[in-house]
């Protein structure tokens, strides 16, 4: 088994689990990634599980492309039935063979954001709303918050107010979902809200995928909203060879409706899980771990972890605190020019921001 090879315990612990619920807590820079793919593959070659019986998860396509082409260099063989691919994706190939169930034909239109944008304009000028007063965008996104959260454009319509921005939105998500249903499209909230009803509303196709993925396995589990959540336990109530992966200290996109309970309460929602830690860190120095960590320690209900590196202390972290926006500005100017004078290249230096509003 070379691909367990230069694996800490830890990690070799993750990929050799048997079945049953694991809760992988990994810090930033642990080797996540390889633990995915190795475990991945140990099912396959080890325990003999058909790859056509597995769903990886992931959040982006890329991140899956490349998680596919490790396992098959590993395996060295093509796996061209194995299920990984991001939640949207794979949502896709479930609506394709049974959306008919819910009263869509088989061969619906996916909404991109730009498709999405247009509708939601054209229908607030079908309803005279006016968008100085209420932006398409932050409709949109209240649409795109329901839909996550699984409230249909009924269910908003008798719980929403009946004024302001809010009664603006129910009736735009009506008719947005009408306009949908016409041209038989969907947005990409759509996939996962429909993925959801179908399981809930047709026992029979859920009982299908249940028995189909033995295993499953999902990556920043931190940052899987209601939607997500609820396709994972409907596929997961049988049989519980649920394999997540995640830090709770990495958790940033609530603002997209993702939901950090989802990873803190695993253990309540699967109380024989087996929880294991990943805390060597092979991409950062000492320094930037111990400072990284005084900072997350203070988070409100979360999972203890102490990173660790075997790396030496490295530079000193210098933290300073700008009066205002041009203060940091020739600080960093500064800062900047210090380095060109002492021969570093400008192409050697980068400044993060947090927004692009800040780089001005």
């Amino acid at each position: 088994m070379d691909y367990l090879d230069n694996l800490n315990p830890p990690q070799r612990e993750a990929v050799l689990h048997g079945d049953g619920p694991l809760l992988i807590l990994a810090g930033a820079g642990s080797g996540k990634t390889r633990v995915i793919t190795c475990r991945i593959a140990h099912l396959i070659r080890e325990r003999g599980v058909d790859p056509g019986n597995i769903l990886a998860v992931t959040f982006t396509n890329k991140a899956a492309n490349e998680m596919k082409e490790r396992v098959e260099r590993m395996l060295d063989i093509p796996l061209t039935r194995l299920w990984i691919s991001t939640f949207h994706s794979a949502c896709v190939r479930i609506l394709r063979q049974h959306i008919d169930r819910l009263g869509y034909k088989r061969v619906f239109v996916i909404y991109d954001e730009t498709d999405r944008s247009s509708l939601i304009k054209s229908c607030m000028a079908d309803l005279k709303i006016d968008t100085d007063q209420y932006q398409p965008r932050a409709v949109a996104a209240r649409i795109s918050a329901l839909k996550n959260n699984l409230t249909d454009e009924e269910q908003f319509e008798r719980t929403s107010a009946r004024f302001g921005f809010e009664e603006a939105v129910s009736r735009v998500y009506g008719m947005y979902q009408e306009k949908l249903r016409e041209s038989n499209g969907l947005d990409f909230d759509d996939l996962l809200m429909l993925t959801v009803r179908l399981f809930e509303q047709h026992q029979d196709v859920l009982g299908y995928y249940q028995g189909l993925f033995r295993h499953i396995l999902i990556d920043e589990y931190q940052d899987t909203n209601r939607a997500q959540y609820r396709i994972v336990r409907l596929l997961t109530s049988h049989r519980k060879n649920l394999c997540v992966v995640g830090d709770d200290d990495q958790s940033i996109y609530k603002f997209r409706g993702a939901d950090i309970s989802n990873i803190l309460n695993f253990e309540h929602d699967y109380p024989d899980a087996k929880v294991i830690k990943l805390e060597q860190n092979y991409r950062s120095t000492q320094n930037i771990l111990g400072a990284a960590g005084a900072v997350v320690a203070r988070n409100l209900g979360r999972k203890p972890k102490e990173l660790w590196t075997q790396k030496r202390g490295g530079d000193t972290i210098l933290c300073y605190q700008a009066v205002d926006e041009k203060d940091e500005a020739r600080f960093i100017c500064r800062a900047i020019q210090r380095e060109v004078d002492e021969g570093c290249s400008l192409r050697q230096i980068a400044v993060l921001y947090r927004t692009n509003a800040q780089s001005r």
